[in-house]
């Protein structure tokens, strides 16, 4: 074997990356359970159970775990908070704290762990309408309106529909250069043509999608989320955001839909007068409340027993709903254990000053002091307290700034700004807003130095030239979205509108500034257009689901490689074993996030990377009953297996980067991981298993390839396919007829391809799906589709209720009717807190804009597919007879499974429908039944090489008899996989699993029965074989030619 030494090298490597890398996961589960365990002791010790308290009231039970939940959560980010920077792993090349452990851990999906997905698209026409000063031309508003109703139905963007409607609507002679020349006298002039207008609204498009971008991902931050999720697709003005261990989704929505606030602000300035007249009483204040709670916890333990007694709520569970009940057990807690290892935070507990102690020299100008990240939570809390409130100054707010990185190093600094902001006398807004900003740009002054030049219109100039005036060398903050990103301070009154923003600015840092003050004029709100919310309990069953599912795959193909293949069993199981190892350890080390179908990926990649391990070793079998030594078997065993290995991995790994390319969410897992899965078992399978094998026979031993049951079956086998092919036309022909009649039968599509809102639900005991059926028609005016889901209590209802509704609450109103129309299914007194808390389970939102798009995107992706598929074969096998071969098996598998899921849609008792996963799974199966075909053909192409005055049709049968063992082999080994997923997989991966299961079984039989005997009847005159003869002969006259030379 060539290159043994790279192997080892980078197997070596290999092992060492991904054995780093998850550790990284081992070491925050450990350091998670510790704090959880630490968490939970502190609540035990300082609470009373729901039960212990209400023991006959289900309701107030519910109410005070939500409460205990909550304490529960604030408990443990302080525990995360007070010990951030602690040391949790040493890797001797560098100490990790746990933020920085948790970054680098495998991530878990959505579906994993709970928490919510959204994808929001970006609207442009109030960006539109803002470049044009909100015209009221008749002509341009209907062409803007034109464009929307055309974006729910068509892939084209947003500014190509409206240049489209504009040609339409506009009256004889017009043009849109009026329209817009006066707010983009740069870039659009009154003699622009309409194409130069429209190419300028593109670009600002763009950069309006990008900043739009920009403020959802500093919003995002503001959750608390970690490792939260955020991705821009320019070309569709589409965002994707992932948010794990939401709790409050509602308030999610709300927030990342709503408008973005750009605000100008004066401030207090940190001087002596600022620390003594305002800090100093806040600080007092402070410290008189903790004083006054030292003994809160035993109180508050004494009145929970008298309440349990008299039967009445205690306080913590009924009127604190600050947060402060939490902050004063917490504090007292600490004073009681003492605990160790607290940041400042916790030493501002026991001192004097506990508001001042948390404060730190500012970092940027105009801020009157910066403060830890782990402390930011426990100001918050401070300024919460009644007593702090009263002592500050009517018109001041605390504002953050922005996280400080290091232009050089990319590290974020520990610390954040606090600005002291001065509201105007009486009022709560601000004296000047960013609707005012025309335009802001980075530029360069005289000196080269980066600045940012801002222009705003009459009515901002205005107001800006009064308010530089004030504050001549004083700070006045730019704020966006409650974050203050500068605060520079004018030299001089500044009148006209036109400013320049000096500082010491890199260039990057001006043109993030003059994005941000472009965000206040030209609006480019994002809507949800996508939204799934999973509950933290079906996560749980999800990863048991999927590690049983795994577990039980990975022994059954362990089993079954020594019992085909005996000891040499063995070197596929190992190889399998490093496969496994070094995908996973990939995944974590790119960062990528492991979701249920990416765990399904997984699965099936267990089946599927014995694959080479069973061609090689099938072909080493053949070697050695032709009478060859071992150590030759082996090596034209690989020799020979080289190419149907590559051919066959590559034409899956095309169908693995189309899916990843037009796939959305969850799908790009189960893609990432089989695009992995396949590149590392080519690595496994022909590699490293070859230098086993060296390794052994080297030593004067060998490897056993022959046990009874793989001597018993397929030897010698001579059945005779080319003559079969006209009874298994027959059935093919009825299959397909069957095929496309489900086009006409129709079809239950997921909620991703029909629109409407999903909600999984699970009652206390079964439930009659006709009835809950039947129960909601009058709550949601039409009936809606009710399937039952994993077990009899658990139904998923479907329903497309005023999905073409506007506004951010109508999903509330939709949750509340399906609350309404489900009360009678629920216990009695159960009302919608508990019912969205405990028996929700998950939901699912698709406006039908994005369904659309999925649904041009899966097409796209099928035909995309069978066309690069087509080129490839007849690249590699240069005859079209292949190609065509090819092409029409995949469309037989394609049209046995669609038939499937069309006509039995009604009859099993789980959901089959048309969504992503139904797509992935067609593109998975094309790519499966074409590595099944390929071996065939590439075993074809060999004989007609080697085979000579043997005609064409001996030569077809013979290839599929010899290939037989190893289309059965991997085919059952595939099988299999999928069968355990399917069965222990859980809701979310069955639909998938079992179009999967027909796909291999049609796929096998297409390879066998369609593919290659349709090279028989589009090669009438027998040309493949002379044309073969033609090729060897030309090759055997150069190599003669050659040695004559010599």
């Amino acid at each position: 074997m060539q290159l043994k030494g790279l192997v080892k090298f980078f197997t070596v490597v290999l092992i060492l990356i991904s054995v780093y890398q998850l550790s990284f996961t081992f070491v925050v589960h450990h350091e998670q359970k510790k704090i959880n365990a630490e968490a939970t002791e502190w609540m035990q010790k300082n609470f009373k159970t729901p039960e212990e308290l209400y023991p006959n009231d289900n309701e107030q039970q519910v109410f005070y775990q939500d409460h205990l939940d909550s304490l529960f959560r604030v408990r443990v980010q302080y525990i995360e908070d007070s010990t951030s920077d602690q040391v949790v792993y040493n890797t001797l090349i560098k100490k990790y704290t746990l933020p920085e452990a948790k970054a680098q851990e495998l991530k878990l999906g959505l579906d994993l762990q709970g928490g919510m997905n959204v994808v929001m698209e970006v609207s442009l026409d109030g960006l539109i309408r803002s470049m044009s000063n909100n015209s009221p031309d008749p002509a341009l508003n209907k062409a803007l309106d034109m464009a929307t109703q055309e974006k729910a139905n068509s892939a084209a963007d947003y500014v190509t529909l409206f240049g489209q409607a504009w040609e339409k609507v506009k009256p004889a002679n017009e043009r849109l250069a009026p329209l817009f020349a006066n707010a983009f006298e740069k870039q659009i002039t009154y003699n622009s043509t309409d194409q130069q207008v429209l190419s300028a609204i593109r670009a600002e498009s763009r950069g309006a999608i990008q900043r739009t971008y920009h403020v959802l991902q500093q919003r995002i931050d503001k959750f608390g989320v970690v490792q939260p999720e955020i991705n821009l697709d320019l070309n569709k003005g589409i965002i994707s955001v992932a948010l794990a261990g939401i709790h409050n989704p509602q308030r999610v929505n709300n927030y990342l839909q709503a408008t973005a606030k750009l605000e100008f602000w004066e401030v207090f300035e940190p001087d002596q007068d600022f620390s003594t007249n305002v800090l100093k009483p806040m600080d007092e204040a402070v410290a008189n409340y903790l004083a006054s709670t030292t003994s809160a916890a035993v109180k508050s333990k004494t009145a929970a027993d008298t309440t349990q007694k008299s039967g009445e709520a205690p306080k913590e569970a009924s009127s604190d709903t600050s947060g402060l009940g939490a902050l004063a057990a917490l504090v007292n807690k600490n004073h009681q254990a003492q605990d160790t290892g607290a940041s400042s935070a916790l030493s501002g507990l026991t001192n004097k000053n506990p508001l001042e102690s948390l404060l730190h020299q500012p970092q940027q100008y105009g801020a009157i002091a910066s403060i830890s990240l782990a402390d930011t939570a426990l100001w918050d809390r401070y300024l919460q307290i009644s007593a702090v409130k009263n002592v500050m100054p009517r018109n001041l707010k605390f504002l953050f700034g922005q996280m400080q990185q290091d232009p050089n190093t990319g590290v974020f600094s520990k610390f954040v700004d606090i600005y002291a902001i001065k509201m105007p006398p009486g009022s709560s807004k601000p004296l000047l807003g960013g609707d005012h900003v025309v335009d802001a740009r980075e530029d360069v002054d005289q000196n080269g130095r980066a600045e940012i030049s801002m222009t705003m219109d009459n009515v901002g100039a205005k107001i800006w030239a009064k308010m530089t005036a004030a504050n001549v060398h004083k700070p006045i903050a730019i704020v966006l979205d409650n974050v203050v990103y500068s605060a520079p301070a004018p030299t001089e009154e500044i009148s006209g509108g036109r400013s320049s923003i000096t500082g010491n600015f890199t260039i990057q840092q001006a043109q993030d500034l003059a994005n941000i003050l472009k965000v206040g004029k030209l609006p480019a709100p994002a809507h949800i257009v996508q939204e799934q919310v999973i509950g933290p309990t079906l996560g749980h069953e999800s990863i048991i689901a999927g590690a049983k599912s795994f577990i039980i795959s990975f022994i059954l193909i362990f089993i079954m490689m020594l019992i085909y293949y005996n000891t040499a069993g063995w070197v596929a199981n190992i190889a399998l074993i490093f496969n496994l190892l070094f995908t996973v350890g990939v995944l974590a080390a790119l960062g990528a996030t492991l979701t249920m179908p990416g765990i399904a990926g997984l699965i099936l990649a267990i089946g599927m990377a014995v694959d080479s391990n069973v061609i090689v070793f099938e072909r080493i079998k053949e070697e050695l009953v032709r009478g060859k030594g071992y150590f030759q078997a082996i090596s034209d065993g690989y020799k020979h297996s080289y190419a149907p290995v590559l051919d066959g991995h590559i034409t899956t790994l095309l169908t693995a980067v189309i899916l990843f390319y037009f796939g959305l969410g969850a799908v790009k897992g189960f893609a990432t991981t089989q695009i992995l899965g396949l590149l590392l078992s080519l690595f496994c399978g022909l590699l490293i298993s070859r230098m086993i094998e060296d390794y052994w026979t080297k030593k004067n031993r060998h490897f056993t390839y022959f046990t009874r049951l793989s001597k018993a079956i397929f030897r010698h086998a001579q059945f005779d396919f080319v003559k079969a092919r006209k009874y298994t036309y027959v059935i093919s022909a009825i299959v397909v007829l069957f095929g496309i009649s489900s086009f006409f039968h129709g079809f239950n599509e997921g909620v991703e391809f029909s629109g409407g809102r999903s909600y999984t639900v699970r009652f206390d005991k079964p439930v009659n799906t006709e009835k809950v059926k039947e129960t909601l028609k009058p709550y949601f005016g039409d009936y809606p589709v009710v399937k039952t889901v994993n077990e009899a209590n658990q139904v998923n209802i479907t329903t497309a209720y005023l999905i073409h509704e506007p506004g951010r609450n109508v999903d509330s109103l939709v949750e509340q009717k399906l609350y309404e129309g489900l009360h009678n299914f629920l216990p009695a007194g159960t009302n919608f807190t508990t019912f969205d808390k405990r028996y929700k389970m998950s939901s699912q939102t698709v406006l039908p804009t994005i369904s659309q798009d999925l649904k041009r995107g899966a097409v796209k992706a099928v035909i995309f597919a069978l066309i690069v598929i087509f080129a490839y074969i007849l690249l590699r096998f240069r005859r079209w007879q292949f190609s065509v071969g090819t092409i029409l098996s995949l469309i037989h598998d394609s049209l046995v499974i669609i038939a499937v899921f069309s006509f039995f849609k009604n009859l099993v008792p789980f959901p089959m429908e048309i969504n992503q996963d139904f797509i992935a799974a067609i593109l998975t199966v094309i790519g499966y039944s074409m590595n099944d075909t390929v071996v065939i053909f590439d075993r074809i192409r060999e004989y007609f090489h080697t085979l000579k005055g043997v005609d064409r049709n001996t030569v077809i049968n013979r290839a599929i008899n010899d290939t037989m063992s190893r289309t059965i082999m991997t085919s059952v080994a595939v099988f299999i996989t999928l069968l355990v997923l399917f069965i222990f997989g859980g809701a979310s991966t069955r639909g998938f699993a079992f179009a999967m299961l027909i796909g291999v079984v049609t796929g096998t039989y297409s390879s066998i029965f369609v593919a290659a005997p349709v090279l028989v009847d589009f090669d009438r005159k027998n040309k493949l074989v002379t044309l073969e003869e033609a090729k060897t002969q030309a090759k055997k006259a150069r190599l003669e030619e050659a040695v004559a030379k010599k």
